[in-house]
């Protein structure tokens, strides 16, 4: 049984940082493609960052990139986002994914396994 725990969210001002983590069980994060969504409510999940099994390879969404970051340890068989300079809009709840196949891909529905999901606030 895989499962994904997210933590680490929280409320933050403007110009702020968080870090959120997805620890994993069931299932090696070295061996899955893993991805980091969020929601709000109404809208349809949208992808943020997404980090590939084996090399690790990285991609991010244009509206975080440079101020996100996807690592993961595979000693502690975790995965997590740094996120630096928020801003109001990054305000929702956010995913931990992985999926079983080797491509990085940005639909959520390519993904097998999903966290119970995190909320971060950022108040202007």
């Amino acid at each position: 049984q895989v499962q994904l725990v997210e933590s680490g969210g929280g409320l933050v001002q403007a110009g702020g940082s968080l870090r959120l983590s997805c620890a994993a069980s069931g299932r090696t994060v070295s061996s899955s493609t893993m991805g980091w969504f969020r929601q709000l409510l109404g809208k349809e999940r949208e992808f943020v960052a997404g980090l590939s099994r084996s090399i690790g390879s990285t991609y991010y969404a244009d509206s975080v990139k440079g101020r996100f970051t996807i690592s993961r340890d595979n000693a502690k068989n975790a995965v997590y986002l740094q996120m630096k300079s928020l801003k109001p809009e990054d305000t929702a709840v956010y995913y931990c994914a992985a999926r079983n196949g080797y491509t990085l891909v940005l639909a959520a529905k390519e993904y097998d396994y999903w966290g119970q999901g995190t909320q971060v606030t950022v108040s202007s």
